[in-house]
């Protein structure tokens, strides 16, 4: 039973790279140079304070490609610790990216138990050091079939051959489709001008001062609208900005669950990791209405 004890840390580490890397992907404001939201300001708000601020801010310059390595980096890991692939390579990648993003994304959290990367990096070290076992391992079975056919060979040399070739060709396959998903939905959305124009929110009788209500707009993305004062609306994305988690509506402002960030009622910055206030759409009354304008 040993060697069964790391199955849940396997598989839900693996299925969270794939997942993070998989939504980058997807996800139409990532590649996005001008967002807040996008890879390369979050990386260039990074570097001011991260102790490896200068490669952060190389980076930054071809974000590009670095978006994609990331993205493609955590698939990769998810998917090669997932089905037993080269699993102690896998998991060193994977904690070594951990790292990098405890040292920049996460570098400011305080204190530092807040952040959830330092956690992650030391989660992959025991599958680092001891693999999967040949459990639920498509490394193991290829082996084992190349055995079978070639008994007098060398079984490992052929498998690493036999093996990194077809990792190379699903790699090349990946790159290619996934690329060009990224590269054409970027910019697609823009997380602070988004096309909201014109949605009825909520009539005014309603919402009663100091209430506030979460919609959807209409490009599908969350935000909350506030009623401060009698004649006084204000609404704002429901995304931090400092790695687009939705946040929550406390008493004092928002919340952030994710690093700990903070944002006072008029979403300016009170504490925590955001880089910017929460993106402010403008509302009007029409009506009785309360519509974005």
């Amino acid at each position: 039973m040993r060697d069964l004890a790391l199955w849940p840390l396997r598989f839900f580490l693996g299925f969270t790279f794939l997942y993070a890397g998989l939504s980058k992907i997807f996800d139409r404001v990532y590649l996005d140079p001008s967002s807040p939201l996008g890879v390369k300001q979050q990386m260039l708000t990074a570097a001011e304070t991260s102790p490896i601020g200068a490669v952060v801010r190389l980076s930054a310059e071809y974000s590009t490609f670095t978006g994609l390595a990331i993205a493609f980096g955590e698939v990769a890991i998810g998917a090669a610790v997932l089905v037993g692939f080269w699993t102690r390579v896998a998991a060193i990648g994977g904690a070594l990216l951990a790292l990098s993003f405890f040292l920049t994304i996460s570098w400011n959290v305080s204190p530092y138990y807040l952040g959830a990367d330092i956690f992650v990096a030391f989660a992959w070290t025991p599958l680092a050091i001891v693999g999967d076992h040949g459990r639920f391992s498509i490394a193991n079975r290829l082996r084992t079939a190349v055995r079978r056919r070639w008994p007098e060979g060398n079984a490992e040399r052929r498998t690493m051959i036999i093996g990194g070739s077809i990792a190379t060709t699903l790699a090349a396959a990946g790159v290619s489709v996934g690329s060009a998903v990224a590269l054409g939905r970027r910019g697609g959305r823009r997380a602070n001008n988004a096309a909201v124009t014109g949605l009825a929110i909520v009539p005014v009788a309603e919402l009663s001062v100091g209430e506030s209500l979460k919609f959807t707009t209409s490009d599908g993305g969350m935000a909350y609208l506030l009623h401060p004062a009698p004649d006084s609306y204000l609404a704002f994305r429901a995304a931090c900005t400092h790695q687009g988690c939705p946040v929550s509506v406390e008493d004092n402002g928002f919340r952030c669950p994710c690093h700990g960030g903070k944002f006072d009622r008029n979403g300016q910055v009170t504490g925590g990791p955001p880089p910017a206030p929460l993106a402010r759409i403008p509302v009007r009354i029409v009506d009785g209405v309360v519509t974005t304008a």
